[in-house]
């Protein structure tokens, strides 16, 4: 049981390698078209290196006389974690506020459910410039805004949704008799919160804890992206963009970057949720 996620782990990697040279082998170097529209990729060496170049490429300096690149990928993804991990944090915080006010309130629910859906419509390259612009006209206190807080701003926008939708489901999951056995213990709602709610609610907080760490480092890279963040893997991704025809696979190693922090953000909520729940089968 316990070798089976790292096993198909490796095994669905090791399919997409598969894939990937696969099609790279009996593709159409300039892509397939049907009617005009491409509806496959080009499997020309400048479109699609080969995955053995790519993991080269990481063992070579950047530039001449440079870092070898797998260290410049590695302090993109550090700089990216920080913005990440303040978004995440962020909204992990609202998401569960609201969730909590949702469930208290029934009206509460009904009016701001639709708007916290709504708000997952908006185009995210639309919104990243505008809260840019906002954010360089605050200040908090002595400090001015940074644009790293512009980049947390958007990447919490995208992580309190699943933490709102997830955590109500939880919130809402306590059989109607466990409410009736809180009640007759003279419980009021903090304590049944407490004691009843929230425990019920982890079996669905943390896969969207998951799902808001992945959608946070979605966030991050698209605001680094549209704000010009400089320093993390979102610029760095449009960097090696313009490198693309000399230097192909090297485009594909912030790719990669950007890929192994989401994975990492996501390992890391899942370690959290095995550590609290082999604790709380401690204690019991």
């Amino acid at each position: 049981m316990r070798l089976r996620t790292p096993l198909a782990a490796v095994l669905g990697l090791a399919a997409g390698v598969a894939l990937w040279e696969g099609y790279k082998a009996v593709g159409d170097p300039q892509g397939t078209e049907i009617l005009g529209v491409r509806l496959l990729p080009r499997a020309s060496d400048a479109a699609m290196p080969h995955v053995l170049d790519i993991l080269e490429r990481f063992g070579r300096a950047e530039l001449t006389g440079g870092d070898p690149i797998w260290l410049v990928v590695l302090a993109a993804c550090l700089f990216t974690l920080r913005n990440v991990a303040v978004g995440l944090v962020a909204g992990g915080v609202i998401g569960l506020l609201l969730a909590v006010l949702m469930q208290r309130f029934r009206i509460a629910e009904r009016g701001l459910l639709p708007y916290v859906i709504l708000s997952q419509t908006v185009p995210l390259i639309a919104l990243a410039p505008v809260i840019a612009g906002w954010g360089g006209r605050l200040q908090l206190g002595a400090y001015p805004w940074q644009p790293w807080m512009s980049v947390s701003v958007i990447a919490a926008y995208l992580a309190f949704f699943p933490v709102a939708v997830g955590a109500l489901r939880g919130l809402q999951s306590p059989a109607p008799i466990a409410e009736e056995l809180m009640r007759s213990y003279a419980a009021g709602w903090w304590r049944t919160l407490w004691k009843l709610r929230l425990p019920a609610s982890t079996p669905y907080l943390f896969p969207a804890l998951r799902l808001a760490g992945a959608s946070a480092v979605v966030g991050a890279v698209v605001g680094e992206i549209s704000t010009g963040t400089r320093g993390g893997i979102g610029r760095l991704i449009i960097e090696y963009s313009r490198e693309a025809t000399s230097d192909p696979a090297k485009v594909y190693t912030a790719m990669i970057g950007a890929a192994l922090l989401g994975l990492a953000v996501a390992g890391t909520v899942a370690l959290a949720e095995l550590l609290l729940t082999r604790r709380t089968a401690l204690t019991r």
